[in-house]
This record gives C-alpha cells, sequence and structure tokens, in this order.
C-alpha cells in the first residue's frame, strides 16, 4: 500500500469542494496561481485559511499553514504527482556530488517527492528532537525561485505535521561549518544507521532542487506512456 501523503490526510475532500472555486477565482482576476501575494488576495482563499486555522490561533505559525495550502493547490492544479522515491533515487539525490541543472521544460508545474520513511531527519525547532522528514512540496515561484515545503514528522499516532519552507535559486557550493558533507548523519548513532540529515534551510532548499531530476525523468516517461 503506498503511503498517504499530506495531501491525500489534510486536502483530499478539501480539494474536491474548494479548490475548483479557488481556480476559477484566479482565473477571473487573470491572477497567476504561484505568486503566493496575488493568491493571498482571493477571498476564497482566505476563506480556507480561517476554515483551516485552529480556534486557538497561530500565532507566527500561519505562514506555515498559508504555505501548506498553496503548495497543496498547485499540485492539485498540476494533476496531482507524487514521487515516491526509493532508498536508491534517495542514495543518488543525496550523494556529495551534486547533479547538474534540468530544463525547465522537462519539469511538470509542481509536485510532491516522497521519501523513504524515517530515512533523512532534522531539528525541526531548535532544541527539539528530531523530526524524519516524509517528503517535499516543490514548485516554481511567480519570479523563477523555487519553493520547498519540507513535511516531518508524518505518523500515524500524531494528529499533525510540522513543515519548513525554503525559497531560492539554486544554492551554490554549500559547505558545513563543521566540514562534514551535505545530508551527512548528524543524529547520534545515525552514520551507523545508514541514516542522512538536513542542516539549514539551504539543505532543504538544495534536496528541492535535486528532486527535479527525477520530477523530470517521471514527466518524460508520463509523456512517453500517454496513448
Amino acid at each position: 500500500m503506498p503511503r498517504p501523503t499530506p495531501f491525500d490526510l489534510v486536502f483530499e475532500q478539501i480539494a474536491e469542494e474548494q479548490f475548483p472555486g479557488i481556480q476559477s477565482a484566479l482565473a477571473e482576476k487573470g491572477y497567476q496561481a504561484t505568486d503566493r501575494d496575488a493568491f493571498l488576495m482571493v477571498r476564497e482563499v482566505v476563506m480556507l485559511v480561517r476554515e483551516l486555522r485552529p480556534e486557538q490561533g497561530l500565532g507566527e505559525g500561519v505562514d506555515q499553514l498559508v504555505a501548506l495550502i498553496h503548495h497543496a493547490y498547485l499540485i492539485w492544479e498540476a494533476g496531482m504527482l507524487t514521487l515516491s522515491l526509493g532508498h536508491e533515487q534517495a542514495a543518488e539525490l543525496l550523494e556529495a556530488s551534486a547533479p547538474a541543472t534540468v530544463k525547465t521544460a522537462e519539469l511538470p508545474r509542481a509536485y510532491y517527492a516522497q521519501l523513504p520513511e524515517r530515512r533523512i531527519w532534522a531539528e525541526v525547532v531548535e532544541g527539539e528532537p528530531a523530526e524524519p522528514l516524509d517528503g517535499c512540496f516543490v514548485h516554481t515561484t511567480f519570479g523563477g525561485e523555487l519553493r520547498v515545503l519540507g513535511v516531518f514528522g508524518l505518523h500515524p499516532g500524531r494528529s499533525g505535521f510540522s513543515v519548513v519552507e525554503a525559497v531560492g535559486s539554486r544554492p551554490g557550493r554549500l559547505v558545513r561549518l563543521d566540514g562534514t558533507p551535505l545530508f551527512a548523519p548528524a543524529l547520534s548513532g545515525g552514520a551507523a544507521a545508514r541514516l542522512n540529515s538536513i542542516v539549514g534551510g539551504e539543505e532543504l532548499l538544495e534536496l528541492g532542487w535535486r528532486t527535479r531530476f527525477a520530477a523530470a525523468a517521471a514527466s518524460l516517461e508520463a509523456v512517453r506512456w500517454t496513448p
């Protein structure tokens, strides 16, 4: 059985009931869906944010909720592509030699890249225990940068999950302060368990850029098998 994605858990019914109305409103106003500022000017979006916001409020967490809704809408609009990456594919993405850039024309507009369970970990909140990365929502912004929303701590025994967003052009040559390679284990015992870690937003952004190679391959495969 495939693992449920954050979209499956939160937006399956919402998408069917509310996303078509958002799509119509964006088209009527002539807004680009990837422009988050414009997206938030749509009345239907504001109402959805209020609907999903807990009664006690979110404070600064409202930015994470908005990011989650925006990413979810964009993968729905783009055709609901989920990349389920196995251990071998993940190992290729995480190895020290980073893949080259792919052509934009080969890429889907938005997708969710689901990584192997409990393979990659990160300290989402400083001083709190590390959480495993389930996957990343990825899309290109209105301005041509990449938005990567990492989803952490998703498991059946928890009512929610954590999200962290990184936005920008592809980072240049990244170097950790301690000299270890990107995505090298940062957990105690992580090396022996063959676990990887994300340290900082730039590593999350770099991982998002690297998933584009798997997305390009999946997009080309879909074209190849289309009747």
